[in-house]
């Protein structure tokens, strides 16, 4: 039997979670899925520029988990460029920390 998954840490959800190529309708296109744990990888890694160290222990995974993430996560997002498809960021083993929710109301 295989050992559970360990989440992912993330600290920011992206703030959409849908891109598609300019000019073409969502019907019909074609998609892939990025993880949440993926985009994390990512946006900590390639536009926040951190080293695969500092990367993986923010998001409390090992390096090679990283390595995985990242590889997986760039495929993905270079189908979808080179093929014109839409880029959906859903799922993935994840859990969301670092940030104080804000209810409606609170000041």
């Amino acid at each position: 039997m295989p050992r559970p998954r360990r989440l992912r840490k993330v600290l920011n959800l992206p703030k959409t979670n849908y891109f598609k190529p300019a000019g073409a309708r969502i019907s019909g296109l074609e998609e892939v899925l990025l993880n949440v744990d993926e985009y994390e990888a990512i946006r900590l890694k390639d536009y926040e520029e951190l080293d695969q160290v500092k990367t993986a222990k923010k998001m409390e995974v090992s390096q090679p988990t990283l390595n995985r993430l990242l590889v997986s996560a760039r495929k993905k997002i270079s189908d979808a460029i080179v093929n014109g498809k839409g880029i959906r960021i859903e799922g993935g083993d994840y859990k969301v920390v670092g940030r104080k929710r804000r209810w409606r109301g609170e000041n």
